[in-house]
């Protein structure tokens, strides 16, 4: 190990990794986060290991180990917490500021090929610059073994030897690839002339999976959405070389500790899986157990699948990483490959996707509501809906479907044959029960049936809810059939650890609604009759099944009894405060209790369907609102029109009244005028014509003063 000099801590590096946001950038950097430098040159220690993987609790960084810092494909990504710095630059040179500052240059060809240009110009500018450079630099490039696809046997007629690292120089590139073997050539040849300075490895890499995946997400994606197959392309019988994504970054550690001589190394477990192997055991353990395969032709027309994907998923090589093997200290994830570690694979799928399922139970009452809500919850948080008849139904199918089976096949496998013997023999058992036991199924059945379907892959995937099942403490409580109860030696010694129940089918969230009797009647019988009739919500029928429910939830005896001793919180809903459309108030609270949802989320077809509604929403909004706004100014015009009407009226009217005032205020004035002036002046103007001076007014004015009636 790598040590400062006074020997007290390791000394650590600063590791250039590109592309820290994206799949393998991500993986590499957060794995190297935690490597201590040099540690891969010493034994690994069995409890405290700096580089193991198996654990899901994810471990703090020691003192010594690599600092991280790189650039990201999104802009807009923050910047992880495994990476102590992330690159921003505007032009290369900027770029090449960050390079040199680093021990270690790691790139990855594989994913993005715009990244292939990059590579080789960052390595040609630190050969170009070696003479300014004092401390060394490793630069390491993931190309792919795509840059193999179409190298000729080394044996013809023994087509399953294996390539090696000792055969690079005869290999031959899948024609998309001839800018990842041009790059390969480069860096190996730029890292020969001042091996001082500057030393390079090429590591073709398999292909990746683990995590969240990446180019394998197609298949895990359906199985997880429970596709009724999955897809193979062509035969399968390709042999596809692959490696854990955290076995490909041991291997980067392990050349950045150990400077190994060989400069060409291939990155690849012990497996030699074809495609169909890999497609298979995805889907018995994630999904329906079932493989359709199609033509290359009909695989190009999947759009989950890029071209570049397509190729390396048809590619047919056998490769030995000798070296890897026989000289480098790599605690490995997955050695033996994925078909062999598919469970383990497939943990890790969930867990990095968060893909956990929800496990909901809803109990209450006759008419409280339960149906109403769960399918809202479904709905929401896309969980499967388990009710009584719908499990009963669907067993009795699935065993006559069984039992059909051995007569439609003229010469079945035996094992086939088996299972259709065995399934008939049950189908005969329980016509048998039902004729004594009143013509319904025995509680013991029942819970067999829910078993397997809370067992199925469809519940263990999404999850589901239970709607008013189990209802008495028997179907629990019970030590042979209890509900919950592990089935086989594994769960039952995984049951003992967490409480003695199995935990893949123990509800993680319990509800219970409560209401009055009187209540619950009440909204029966607010119910249309069509709605009524023909179900268990006639009047008799209710009081009946009300009286079973609270005969077996007493205070003493009820089932949630079970849940309280196993620690599991119930919550109790009173629905009778819900008068809310559809129960919402009621969904809401649960929701609050639930959290966020654990899937994909919505798939682009239902998200297409919500931009739809959102669409029509927001025009019929804008209608309204444009409605509404023609109506106010309609209103608006109008209440001004009425309103200058009666402005106008008024005004008029103010004119009348003004006149009939000035009228009446003038009769008096008038009728002296016409008593006391108009005589005067009218004999004055008769005299004025007649003499006709010539100053008419000044005679008219001499004649009304001298003739003036009140002046004596």
């Amino acid at each position: 190990m790598a040590l400062q000099d006074d020997g007290d801590k390791p000394k650590s590096k600063r590791m250039f990794i590109n592309q820290v946001d994206a799949y393998h950038g991500k993986n590499l950097a957060k794995f190297l986060s935690r490597c201590v430098v040099g540690a891969s040159l010493e034994e690994p220690e069995e409890e405290d290991d700096a580089r193991s993987t198996s654990s899901s609790i994810i471990a703090l960084p020691k003192e010594g180990c690599y600092e991280i810092v790189g650039t990201v494909k999104d802009a807009e990504s923050q910047k992880p917490d495994f990476v102590k710095e992330v690159v921003n630059f505007e032009n290369k040179d900027q770029l090449y500021e960050q390079l040199v500052e680093c021990d270690v240059i790691v790139y990855d060809i594989t994913q993005d090929p715009d990244q292939i240009d990059e590579a080789v110009w960052a390595v040609s500018e630190i050969h170009s610059d070696l003479d300014k450079i004092e401390k060394p630099k490793m630069f390491i490039l993931i190309s792919s073994v795509m840059t193999w696809a179409k190298s000729k046997s080394l044996d013809p007629d023994d087509p399953e030897i294996p390539f090696t690292e000792d055969d690079y120089r005869r290999r031959k590139p899948h024609p998309n690839f001839k800018e990842h073997i041009s790059a390969e050539k480069t860096v190996i040849k730029l890292g020969k002339t001042n091996k001082a300075k500057l030393v390079t490895y090429v590591v073709a890499s398999a292909l990746t999976y683990g995590a969240e995946e990446s180019i394998f997400h197609y298949l895990f994606k359906s199985a997880w959405h429970n596709a009724p197959q999955l897809l193979c392309f062509g035969d399968g019988q390709n042999v596809i070389p692959t490696i854990h994504i955290k076995d490909l970054a041991g291997v980067i550690q392990n050349i950045a500790d150990s400077r190994p001589k060989v400069r060409y190394l291939i990155a690849k477990d012990d497996s030699n899986n074809t495609l169909f192997e890999i497609v298979k055991a995805v889907s018995s353990n994630l999904g329906t157990g079932k493989v359709k395969s199609i033509t290359k032709e009909e695989a190009l027309l999947n759009k989950d699948i890029e071209q570049a994907d397509f190729d390396m998923l048809l590619v047919n090589l056998r490769m030995d990483a000798v070296n890897v093997k026989e000289n480098m200290r790599i605690s490995w994830v997955s050695e033996s490959g994925m078909v062999d570690n598919i469970m383990q694979t497939i943990k890790e799928y969930k867990d990095s996707r968060k893909l956990q399922p929800l496990r909901i139970c809803v109990l209450g009452p006759p008419a409280s509501g339960k149906t109403t809500v769960i399918q809202q919850l479904c709905e929401f948080y896309k969980l499967h809906h388990i009710k009584i008849k719908d499990v009963i139904d669907q067993a009795i199918d699935d065993l006559k479907a069984q039992a059909r089976r051995a007569d439609t096949e003229e010469e079945g496998e035996d094992e086939d044959d088996n299972k259709a013997q065995e399934a008939q023999e049950l189908l005969d058992q329980i016509q048998e029960e039902m004729a004594g036991n009143n013509n319904k199924l025995t509680d013991s059945k029942v819970l067999q049936f829910y078993k397997e379907k809370l067992h199925s892959m469809p519940c263990q995937n999404q999850g589901f809810v239970l709607d008013g099942f189990p209802k008495l403490k028997d179907h629990v409580e019970n030590e042979e059939d209890g509900l919950f109860n592990a089935t086989d030696a594994e769960e039952a010694e995984e049951a003992d650890k967490e409480g003695n129940y199995d935990k893949k089918l123990m509800p993680e969230f319990m509800f219970c609604l409560e209401a009055t009797d009187e209540f619950l009647r009440n909204r029966v019988m607010n119910l249309p009759e069509s709605v009524v009739h023909g179900t268990h919500n006639t009047e008799t029928e209710l009081n009946r099944r009300l009286k079973t429910y609270r005969d077996n939830n007493d205070e003493e005896n009820t089932v949630l009894t079970y849940f309280d001793e196993r620690e599991i919180d119930i919550v109790k809903i009173d629905v009778t405060k819900d008068d809310s459309k559809m129960m919402r108030d009621t969904v809401e609270k649960m929701r609050k209790v639930i959290g966020g949802a654990r899937n994909y989320g919505p798939t682009p077809e239902e998200l297409e369907e919500m931009r739809r509604q959102e669409e029509e929403a927001r025009l019929k909004k804008e209608t309204e609102e444009r409605q509404e706004r023609e109506r106010k100014e309609a209103e608006e015009s109008n209440l001004r029109k009425q309103r200058q009407e009666e402005w106008t009226s008024r005004l008029n009217e103010v004119k009348r009244e003004e006149y009939e005032l000035l009228e009446a205020q003038s009769i008096p004035l008038r009728n002296y005028l016409m008593k006391h002036v108009m005589p005067t002046l009218t004999q004055g103007l008769i005299d004025c014509c007649k003499t006709r001076p010539d100053d008419p007014l000044d005679y008219l004015a001499e004649y009304l003063f001298q003739n003036n009636p009140q002046v004596d």
